[in-house]
């Protein structure tokens, strides 16, 4: 399912779509560990694609991604949320966790990610050797 809706098209032969699968994935399952409430399990996954996207977009160096990280997760579904009377997505403990997961998942190999999105890499040959 998490490959639908990424629309990962080349899964079996991209090295770069599989990463993306499997972090989404272990994001997804580990907020559902977390006993996230469906808005917070959709937040977190904002929160995953938004680090990400800082990355693979917007070419930002970890010191600016974790600034980034802080403003959206100080705001994070502001508006949607204070419509409901809820202003916090997040408590403080599962904010803290999130921001945990965000360093050992993403932030600790965050060359590794860079060199994903944007390391030139060369066609592999393939022939009948």
């Amino acid at each position: 399912k998490m490959e639908e809706f990424l629309n990962l098209t080349q899964l079996k032969t991209s090295l770069k779509e599989a990463i993306l699968l499997d972090y989404y994935t272990a994001g997804f399952w580990w907020a559902k560990e977390m006993n996230f409430s469906l808005t917070q399990l959709s937040g977190f996954m904002d929160l995953l694609n938004f680090a990400l996207e800082n990355i693979s977009n917007k070419h930002m160096t970890l010191g600016n991604n974790l600034k980034e990280l802080e403003r959206a997760m100080s705001g994070i579904k502001e508006t949607d949320s204070e419509e409901k009377g809820d202003r916090n997505l997040f408590s403080i403990e599962q904010a803290k966790a999130i921001i945990d997961f965000l360093v050992i998942s993403l932030f600790k190999h965050y060359k590794a990610y860079e060199y994903l999105f944007h390391g030139r890499r060369e066609e592999p040959v393939v022939s009948n050797e």
